[in-house]
């Protein structure tokens, strides 16, 4: 069965990066030509793929604070709809080895504010039914772009939460500071809080981070610090401090 759940999350990520490249290719191939297409597809596609050091989503090690490998192919329309799909492998020590995210939503600006409304499905191919890990989030996010500095707030809603740990509530605050060419410094933090903590096997909890992201050569490097306030006792692995790598390309 790991053999089998391993595959699955290789060949989820592998679909991922190959359709990635074939937009490039395609986008490459339609700027090239010199004649129109016969087909004109609305919006345009975008993809990335990346390595990090570790997965860690809201504070917490997905990835049992091992390496991760991540993908995503993207859909927009220039009137603010999208739509998309991210993959990466995860380790949580029993059937879960792979993750697969699939988000719509619109995005929109009025008097300088973007406003932004959708929705993510996490979906754990592979993992016992009886686990119940796959759930849905609502989403509402605020967001501006000050001369010095980039802020913006999240709140992610769900009636049944991860593991049937009944409804939760994420808040999320975010800033990217420009500094000089290609360089920018990044900071987070947030909140979830849960309904059913037993269940969950966690309390509420804050989670925050701080960072910094370089564009060299089409890549992009980041670094960044993330940390909870949770003790050894309310999780004993995985939210700890620690030091980010990531190497990822966009197209």
């Amino acid at each position: 069965m790991s053999k089998l759940n391993s595959f699955i999350s290789k060949t989820a990520l592998a679909m991922l990066l190959v359709a990635s490249l074939i937009v490039v290719d395609h986008n490459r191939s339609a700027q090239a030509a010199e004649e129109p297409e016969l087909i004109n597809l609305p919006g345009s596609f975008s993809g990335s793929f990346g390595l990090f050091s570790d997965y860690k989503f809201r504070g917490i090690s997905q990835s049992d604070e091992s390496l991760a490998l991540q993908g995503s192919l993207d859909w927009s329309h220039g009137i603010g709809f999208y739509l998309g799909a991210w993959a990466s492998n995860v380790d949580f020590s029993d059937s879960a080895q792979s993750e697969v995210d699939l988000y719509f939503g619109v995005a929109r600006e009025y008097w300088g504010i973007t406003f932004d409304i959708g929705g993510v499905y996490y979906i754990y191919p592979g993992a016992l039914d009886s686990i119940e890990y796959d759930y849905f989030e609502y989403k509402f996010g605020m967001s501006y772009e000050f001369p010095l500095i980039a802020m913006g707030a999240t709140i992610y809603y769900t009636p049944k939460n991860t593991t049937n740990s009944g409804n939760a509530t994420y808040l999320s605050y975010d800033a990217e500071i420009p500094l000089v060419s290609r360089l920018a410094l990044t900071g987070h933090i947030g909140h979830q809080a849960i309904t059913d903590e037993s269940t969950f096997g966690k309390p509420d909890f804050i989670d925050w981070s701080i960072g910094a992201t370089y564009a060299m050569h089409g890549f992009d490097l980041s670094v960044t610090y993330i940390d909870t306030d949770l003790t050894n006792i309310e999780c004993s692995a995985g939210c700890d401090g620690d030091v980010v790598f990531g190497i990822s390309r966009s197209f």
